[in-house]
């Protein structure tokens, strides 16, 4: 059985997965258009959103931890426009 995350930590590995796909280098033959660039930055900001995408349901869990979720949420949306567009 997997171990269990505690949901701070879960906050920290998504945003360091965020950085991540900020920081990944872009390839200089195709640019932002070469498809293995384009599917390094989804999957480090798909593994972001699954880091956390359960907290909000998870009982006992604090208002502001939901908070700090949505604003997760956002930053990988901001993220994905501000990389690939």
């Amino acid at each position: 059985m997997a171990k269990m995350i505690p949901a701070a930590e879960r906050i920290l590995r998504a945003r360091t997965f965020i950085q991540q796909a900020r920081e990944l280098p872009i390839p200089p033959e195709l640019g932002k258009n070469d498809l293995s660039y384009i599917a390094g930055v989804k999957d480090l900001l798909r593994q972001a959103r699954d880091m956390v995408k359960f907290i909000p349901q998870t009982a006992g869990v604090a208002a502001e931890m939901k908070e700090e979720v949505k604003q997760i949420y956002e930053e990988i949306e901001k993220a994905n426009r501000e990389i690939l567009y």
